[in-house]
């Protein structure tokens, strides 16, 4: 598969010595950077802007016909997104304060050294692309239609902040910077993460890695691969699932996981996207797109050093956090006809009449496991239906059964009452304050008295009492 073209638009390389421009660009695609235009006559670099994009343009000074500090200002003016990096053989105080005046992003002094010439190239197209994605964002914000719709068909909802999400997406999708993506257990990160891959247009394929409880020979021997004899039983050279993902998307989930020393290699690879199999030591490049996942707190777990403050702070370039179920439950009715059809097709058994009550009863329960519990929640039960209506049964033992224990999320998010609700002086009686309970549990359930009673932990014929005794 060939490589991909890093950054997606041309470097623009300008200089009237041929043997600078042939090492510039070998330097430069010896790292990665391979999507490169060379210009030799200064007097067409405005015509050249003028026809195509660029992330950037590399300009020496002393040049016949136009210099580069007289184009500086030109580019500076007309093209202000595009960073410029001049560079010259001779060490002028002035030419550099004029440069960074006018608008150059850096200022580099021949023979430029490698390191700093790449590191510097590659701050360049990251600034071009922030640039680029915040005119994206304000775009796609402003603008209901998301442009690349097919690339969520995937996901079920009708959530504002599940759309937010997308529109976030599309703008940043096609980027090469990584990706962090946060959110629940069962909140559906993999889907997230196809869909970034989809709308990045990358060729190559999405290959997935749950990190979880791997050690770092193997996370080093699954992702870098190995060469022949790197240890007992390597008789072939193996390679890795970082290769397998060249020219498309790698995705890690669970990188909260990671022990410290596979953070090092991670970080190495996301700097600069270079890596080293198992047995070798010739580093070996990558160009795919790294996107991780977790559900745990890394600004907490770095605070405790548990988790490398340089790789997190790597992994900030996008963060996408994934709303939980309970605070997208407008999404429930939809999921839950998805997976009754889902499940029945599995099963091989008829779609199950659906009960009114079930959109109700759902929306009043936390959803730990998110999307995922509710998919097994509604599998178990078409799995135990026969005939008719869907019964709720199975469903109401998981959510009010006195017998299972509240996890950690659930308790969690008991209430505190002292510290919600604000009590009036004089203090209601306890008639009044019964009521008011009964009044929002009736309307939490749609006025169901059955899911009302299971609401308040009491029987449906006491609550029935309770609502009588009231009236009179």
């Amino acid at each position: 598969m060939s490589q991909a073209l890093y950054p997606k638009l041309p470097i623009m390389l300008v200089d009237d010595e041929e043997q600078f421009l042939l090492s510039a660009e070998l330097t430069l695609v010896s790292n990665g950077i391979n999507n490169i235009k060379k210009v030799s006559d200064s007097r067409i670099v405005m015509d050249e802007l003028a026809m195509d994009q660029y992330s950037m343009v590399v300009l020496d000074i002393d040049m016949p016909n136009i210099t580069g500090l007289e184009l500086l200002p030109k580019i500076f003016e007309k093209y202000p997104d595009i960073p410029v990096i001049i560079i010259t053989a001779i060490n002028e105080v002035e030419d550099a304060v004029f440069s960074m005046k006018n608008g150059a992003f850096n200022y580099l002094l021949k023979p430029v050294d490698e390191t700093r010439f790449v590191t510097t190239i590659k701050s360049g197209i990251d600034l071009r692309q922030v640039r680029s994605e915040n005119q994206l964002l304000k775009k796609y914000l402003l603008e209901d239609k998301l442009q690349y719709a097919e690339a969520f068909e995937h996901i079920i909802t009708q959530s504002k902040e599940m759309r937010g999400v997308f529109k976030y997406i599309e703008a940043i999708g096609k980027t090469h910077l990584p990706i962090l993506i946060n959110g629940e257990t069962g909140v559906g990160k993999e889907l997230i993460a196809s869909s970034i891959h989809e709308v990045s247009g990358r060729n190559g394929e999405l290959v997935t890695l749950n990190v979880a409880g791997v050690d770092d020979t193997l996370f080093s021997d699954t992702l870098f691969g190995h060469k022949k004899g790197a240890f007992t039983g390597a008789e072939i050279d193996r390679k890795g699932m970082i290769e397998r993902a060249s020219g498309g998307t790698l995705f890690l989930d669970e990188i909260g996981d990671m022990s410290i020393e596979s953070q090092v290699k991670l970080l190495r690879l996301l700097q600069d996207g270079h890596y080293y199999p198992l047995g070798s030591d010739l580093p070996k490049y990558s160009d795919a797109r790294i996107i991780c996942a977790t559900h745990r707190d890394l600004l907490a777990m770095k605070d405790k050093n548990e988790f490398r403050a340089d790789l997190f702070y790597r992994l900030q370039s996008h963060q996408i956090i994934i709303p939980p179920l309970k605070d997208r439950k407008e999404d429930i009715p939809l999921l839950v006809d998805y997976f009754i059809e889902k499940a029945a097709i599995d099963l091989n058994k008829k779609v199950p009449t659906i009960p009114k009550q079930i959109y109700t009863l759902l929306s009043n329960y936390n959803f730990p496991g998110n999307v995922r519990e509710l998919g097994g929640l509604i599998y178990n039960a078409v799995s135990m239906h026969s005939a008719g209506v869907l019964s709720l049964e199975t469903i109401k033992q998981k959510i009010f059964s006195d017998g299972i224990q509240e996890n950690e999320y659930l308790k969690k998010g008991q209430i505190k009452m002292d510290k919600v609700l604000r009590l009036p002086d004089p203090l209601p009686s306890l008639k009044d304050m019964e009521e008011i309970l009964i009044n929002e549990a009736l309307k939490r359930s749609d006025g169901n008295q059955t899911i009302a009673a299971q609401l308040l932990k009491m029987s449906r014929r006491a609550l029935n009492n309770r609502i009588q005794r009231n009236k009179d």
